[in-house]
C-alpha cells in the first residue's frame, strides 16, 4: 500500500494517492521494495492499483526520465512474507522479552532481504540457491550476517537448529562472488569464547578473509531468560576477550592491510580500558552495532562536528520506495531548542559512565546526569536505547521531579517506549534530543554554565 506520495513527482502526477494498493507493475507482482524500485525503475511504468471504495482496479500509466524515481513510499519492506528465524538460540534477547509488549517485537527476521535494506544479521539457515543466486545476480550488498561460531557443531548447538552447522557455505560463496559482508559474533560466556573464539577469529583470516568487517559484541542478558547456561561477562572475561580481539585484529593489519576485527565499546567498559581513537576503527562500518559508537559521540561533543562513518548499516535510503522500518522508524520528535536553564540529563548505567567524563573535560560539571536502572529488563541491560517509561519515571521522581530533564531519542520509537507509554505518560514535561554527540554540544551551548561551578 502506498503510504507517501511526493508531490511534484512522476507518481503524483499520474494521479496515485495514499491509500492506494499496488497490484502489479508492468504485469509483474513484486515480491519486495527491491523488486519494485527495479520495476519502476524505467521510462514508462505501467500499474494497476487498487483504490480503497472503488469497486474496480484501476490501470494507471506513468512516463518519467529512466532511473527517476516515482516518488512514492510504500508501506512495507516485503510483500509476501517476511522470512522469519527458524533458529532457537538460547542467547536470543527476543526470548528474553517479557510478556505483554507491543506483538512486533517479538517478530524474529532472517531475511537476507532486510539484512540488504536495513542491516538487520542474518544467519543464513533459510538461505537457499535461488537466494544466493539473487544476491549475486542483482549485487545486493552489503549484507550482515551473525557467524558466533565457525566451528559447525557448536554452531548448530548455539543456534539449536541442525542447518547452523552448513548454512556458513552460503558466507562462502557470497564472499567467492565479491558480496560485501559484515559479520558478527555473539559471544557468550563458557560457551563460544576462548579456544572457540580463537578458532573463529582464525578462520576470518582465512577462510573468511573477505570479510569487510568483525564485530565481537557480548550477548544481553535480562532477567526474564530461562536459560541457566547464558549469564553476563566478568571483568577478567571482557579483558581476555579484548586481549584476543587486539591479536587477531594486529594479524589482519599486517596479513590483510586492514584491521576488520573489533571488540564493541561494552567490552572497554567492562575491561575498564579506554575506548580506542577513531583511527583504530578505520571506516566505522559497524558503529551501529556499538563498534566504535563511544569514539564517535566523545568526538562529536568535544568537536562540534558530525563524524563520517562508513555509511548506515542498510540502504533503505537508495532504494526508491522502501520505507523506515524496525529501529530505523521515526524515533520522536526533537524538541526545539532552548536557551537558560542547565539541563539534568537522563541516560542509562553505561551512558553515564561516557557522558560523566566527558562533561567534566569541556568544564561542565554543573550538569547533572540521573542514571536510569534498568528494572523493567534487569540483568546486564544498561543502554540507553532500552530504558523504558516506567524506569524514566522512577529515576526522575527519585531524583526529586524538579529539573530540566533531557532525554536522548534513542529509547524511543515512534514517540513510544518499549514498555508502550509514551513521553507523555512521564511525570514531568522532558526535552527529547538526538543522541549524538553534537546535540550534546549545542544543548551545552545553549545552556551557559552556572557561575562559580
Amino acid at each position: 500500500m502506498i503510504s507517501e506520495v511526493t508531490e511534484g513527482t512522476p507518481g503524483h502526477r499520474g494521479g496515485l494517492l495514499v491509500g492506494d494498493s499496488l497490484m502489479s507493475i508492468n504485469g509483474t507482482v513484486p515480491l519486495d521494495v527491491i523488486e519494485y524500485q527495479q520495476l519502476t525503475d524505467g521510462a514508462r511504468v505501467d500499474l494497476v492499483i487498487k483504490r480503497p471504495g472503488a469497486p474496480l482496479d484501476r490501470r494507471i500509466s506513468i512516463s518519467k526520465d529512466p532511473g527517476e524515481p516515482l516518488g512514492v513510499r510504500v508501506d512495507s519492506a516485503v510483500f509476501d512474507r517476511i522470512r522469519t528465524c527458524d533458529n532457537h538460540c538460547e542467547f536470543c534477547f527476543i526470548y528474553q522479552l517479557p510478556k505483554g509488549m507491543r506483538r512486533s517485537l517479538y517478530l524474529k527476521d532472517d531475511d537476507y532481504r532486510l539484512s540488504f535494506l536495513y542491516g538487520n544479521f542474518t544467519t543464513l539457515t533459510r538461505f537457499t540457491e535461488l537466494d544466493a543466486e539473487r544476491v549475486i545476480t542483482e549485487r545486493l550488498s552489503p549484507l550482515y550476517v551473525s557467524i558466533h561460531a565457525s566451528d559447525p557443531d557448536l554452531r548448530a548447538a548455539m543456534l539449536r537448529n541442525p542447518r547452523g552447522a552448513t548454512s556458513l557455505k552460503w558466507l562462502d560463496v557470497l564472499l567467492a562472488e565479491g558480496i560485501e559482508v559484515h559479520g558478527q559474533i555473539v559471544l557468550c560466556p563458557g560457551v563460544n569464547d576462548g579456544e572457540h573464539l580463537e578458532r573463529t577469529l582464525g578462520d576470518a583470516l582465512d577462510r573468511f578473509a573477505a570479510l569487510a568487517s568483525v564485530a565481537v559484541v557480548p550477548l544481553g542478558i535480562s532477567d526474564h531468560s530461562n536459560e541457566p547456561g547464558m549469564r553476563a561477562h566478568q571483568t577478567e572475561e571482557a579483558e581476555r576477550v579484548l586481549d584476543l580481539v587486539d591479536r587477531f585484529g594486529d594479524a589482519s593489519q599486517a596479513l590483510l592491510g586492514s584491521r576488520r576485527i573489533y571488540a564493541s565499546d561494552e567490552y572497554y567498559l567492562l575491561a575498564n580500558r579506554p575506548i580506542p581513537e577513531l583511527s583504530h576503527y578505520e571506516g566505522l562500518t559497524q558503529v551501529e552495532n556499538g563498534i566504535g559508537m563511544i569514539r564517535v559521540f566523545d568526538t562529536e561533543a568535544r568537536t562540534g562536528i558530525a563524524q563520517a562513518v562508513g555509511g548506515e548499516s542498510g540502504f533503505f535510503q537508495a532504494v526508491d520506495g522502501a520505507p523506515p522500518w524496525g529501529y530505523r522508524a521515526p524515533r520522536s520528535a526533537l524538541s526545539s531548542p532552548r536557551i537558560g536553564e542547565v539541563p539534568v540529563l537522563l541516560s542509562g548505567a553505561y551512558g553515564a559512565r561516557v557522558l560523566r567524563p566527558l562533561l567534566d573535560d569541556l568544564g561542565r560539571s554543573d550538569v547533572e546526569i540521573v542514571t536510569v536502572a534498568n528494572k523493567f529488563f534487569g540483568g546486564n541491560i544498561s543502554v540507553a536505547g532500552l530504558m523504558t517509561a516506567g524506569d524514566v519515571s522512577d529515576a526522575i521522581l527519585e531524583h526529586g521531579g524538579h529539573g530540566r530533564y533531557v532525554l536522548p531519542d534513542v529509547c524511543l520509537h515512534e514517540g513510544r517506549f518499549l514498555d508502550g507509554a509514551g513521553v507523555t505518560d512521564l511525570p514531568v514535561d522532558v526535552e527529547i534530543i538526538e543522541t549524538s554527540g553534537v546535540a550534546l554540544r549545542s544543548l551545552l551551548e545553549l545552556s551557559p554554565a552556572r557561575a562559580g561551578v
